[in-house]
């Protein structure tokens, strides 16, 4: 499923060029640090993976460079420009877009109207409240080119409560890719996932990620494997290894830590 071209700026990113970027990023709570001298690059046209073993920062991570959280410590660049003391919102209309762990959905919107409701923001329309419902009709085109690449045409006049958890994690993608991201960050979209909506979203991302920067906290490692172009093995808040999948697979650090003795390769 090849997803629809858009006049987004990140339209115009070299692939492979730097995005997101942190230097030195630290956070502490009390006594004890969560994350410490973390550097991450992220790039246009490229699936990167943040994995590790539970408790190793990569949540914190996250919500340092969506500004959910503020750092201790160290500087983040969005598009060349220090967001590291923006707030949220700021830093999400500047195209830094999130995903969590649990599905984010209107659950009695159909499929189309959910879209539609990520849609109105871009359109300026999001507190025009004033308006006849008949003014989002022509967010109508937009939202079914949307949830065809997700491939949920099937299910447009459906709630988003009828749908399987795979399917309303197909649609948050969606509503989420309605945003316009510059940079799309993904908590864990694979998981509670059987493998057959495992193979969807993968290949949902993989198509997302070539017009977005994406980075991903995911622990089913085949997915990784498979789809991600860099990786960085975060443990106890701090960088492992990075490097493409091999490497870091073939780390023996990594591999005792993390991965185990029998990491695919």
């Amino acid at each position: 499923m090849a997803m629809p071209q858009t006049a987004s700026p990140s339209d115009t990113l070299v692939a492979g060029g730097i995005v997101l970027s942190c230097r030195g990023l630290r956070r502490d709570f009390g006594g004890f640090t969560a994350v410490k001298d973390v550097d991450l690059d992220i790039r246009h046209g490229e699936i990167h993976a943040l994995i590790g073993p539970n408790g190793a920062g990569k949540t914190t991570v996250f919500n340092l460079l969506t500004k959910f959280l503020q750092p201790t410590a160290g500087t983040i660049t969005l598009l060349g420009h220090d967001i590291t003391r923006l707030k949220p919102a700021a830093v999400a209309r500047m195209g830094l877009v999130r995903s969590f762990q649990i599905s984010a959905t209107f659950p009695h919107l159909t499929v189309l109207e959910n879209v539609r409701v990520a849609l109105q923001r871009q359109a300026g329309l999001a507190t025009q409240f004033w308006r006849p419902a008949s003014a989002l009709d022509r967010l109508n085109a937009r939202a079914m080119e949307l949830i065809g690449a997700v491939g949920l045409a099937d299910a447009r006049d459906q709630p988003a409560a009828d749908l399987s958890y795979g399917r309303k994690r197909v649609l948050e993608i969606a509503t989420t890719l309605a945003l316009e991201p510059r940079v799309l960050l993904l908590d864990e979209p694979m998981a509670g996932m059987g493998a057959e909506d495992v193979d969807v979203v993968a290949g949902i991302i993989r198509d997302a990620a070539r017009h977005h920067a994406v980075l991903m906290v995911e622990h089913n490692l085949k997915v990784v494997a498979d789809l991600c172009d860099r990786v960085t093995v975060l443990q106890r808040g701090e960088i492992l290894a990075a490097g493409d999948y091999r490497t870091v697979a073939g780390d023996e650090r990594v591999r005792t830590a993390y991965m185990g003795t029998d990491a695919h390769a």
